[in-house]
């Protein structure tokens, strides 16, 4: 199975058919599943040949209107992940700025207060689900105050996106309530402007529409907090399983960094992204690719391509040159990039500073992943630790 040994998959599948892989999605729709770092390099870095359209899709008429995966590989929805040209660099424009001018104090700020009230309210057990008492709650939490959401809409955001992006059959519930939550907002900030990231959107003169504004706040929301939440459970678990970080764990911060860099590269929350469509025949990793043909990006794949990664057992050093982020004009942004690696560093440390003997309550090998055929995270991560008394706002 995918999520139970997503490495040995991939092993598989390169071993079989090749660096370029031919895939069945949910109803036997075929698909490319891109897996070579060099291909995978050359399909993000040529956005014309290998599009962000997806009306370009040769499989639109066989598609149902309720096929699960709809909300990952929408039709005509008008957003930044399906516009391209020019459009698409004067919004990606548009959402740097909005982004860019999050103050980074702030952020930093609500990410911790937020981390620490997720904490008190668990500390005093002794045991916890760091995933669905922690990590699933932090990240959206904080981008909703960022983007102008109040507190208290979060916890019914959290459920829509895992409803949405787990690709079952909750996943167009779960969009339309996103959908919902979003043009609500727009709406209210249409008329009373305020210092967020709705705001600074429509405030944008390029002359997007409140339903662009409405699609790129869900795109946003939805890459920015279900990836942010696997990292820090990833990053955790990894530090709590790795021999390679047994020593280091209690050792203070350093360690953090170097975990949730080494999880970017061999367990990476966003595992594959559809897509691109090929707008012409051509040729990739020696198969043959037609126009219309839909080529799902295996970023994890790439990332443990063996010409690569020639040791796997080696730490990466800080390496950045993962997929993770994704590359060429659709990666994410870089602000974007680093609101997440705040906000999941300052989670890792609130719970590292306040959990200092946190351990696994369980074997290792019990634990189990969520069934997403995009996203890679911990169904739980049940931990044991020395009760304390919560803080309740005080300092730590």
């Amino acid at each position: 199975m995918l999520q139970d040994d997503p490495a040995g998959v991939y092993r598989t599948m390169r071993r079989d058919h090749g660096s370029v892989v031919p895939v069945l999605l949910d109803g036997d729709v075929p698909a490319w599943l891109v897996l070579g770092y060099r291909e995978l390099h050359q399909v993000t870095g040529d956005p014309v040949l290998f599009s962000r359209d997806s009306d370009l899709w040769s499989q639109w008429e066989d598609i149902p209107d309720d096929w699960p995966l709809l909300p990952m590989i929408g039709r005509k929805q008008p957003s930044i992940l399906y516009t391209v040209g020019e459009r698409h660099r004067e919004r990606a424009a548009m959402l740097v700025h909005a982004l860019e001018a999050v103050d980074p104090f702030e952020l930093r700020g609500y990410a911790e207060k937020f981390a620490d009230e997720l904490i008190d309210g668990i500390c005093p057990q002794g045991t916890a689900d760091i995933i669905g008492e922690f990590a699933m709650l932090l990240p959206v939490r904080v981008l909703a105050r960022l983007y102008g959401f109040s507190d208290e809409q979060g916890p019914a955001l959290v459920t829509a996106l895992n409803d949405m992006i787990d690709g079952r059959e909750r996943a167009l519930a779960g969009q339309a309530h996103l959908f919902t939550s979003m043009t609500e907002l727009v709406a209210a900030r249409g008329k009373a402007p305020a210092e967020d990231v709705a705001s600074r959107m429509l405030a944008d003169t390029s002359g997007f529409t409140d339903e662009e504004i409405v699609q790129d706040l869900m795109v946003m929301m939805a890459a920015g907090h279900q990836p942010t939440a696997d990292w820090i459970g990833n990053s955790l678990h990894l530090m709590l399983t790795d021999n390679r970080f047994a020593a280091s764990l209690f050792g203070g911060r350093n360690s953090v960094a170097e975990a949730m860099n080494e999880v970017l590269w061999e367990d990476t929350p966003t595992q594959n992204v559809a897509g691109r469509w090929a707008s012409r025949d051509t040729q990739l990793g020696g198969r043959r690719i037609r126009a219309g043909d839909m080529l799902l990006l295996g970023l994890q794949g790439a990332n443990s391509d063996p010409q690569v990664r020639t040791d796997g057992s080696a730490l990466t050093g800080g390496n950045g040159a993962h997929f993770s982020f994704g590359h060429g004009e659709h990666r994410c942004p870089f602000p974007a990039q680093e609101i997440a690696e705040v906000i999941a560093r300052t989670g890792i440390e609130v719970v590292l500073d306040r959990l200092p003997d946190i351990d696994l309550a369980v074997p290792a090998a019990s634990l189990t992943r969520r069934p997403s055929p995009w996203l890679r995270g911990l169904s739980e991560l049940p931990v044991t630790f020395t009760p304390t008394p919560a803080l309740g706002g005080k300092l730590r």
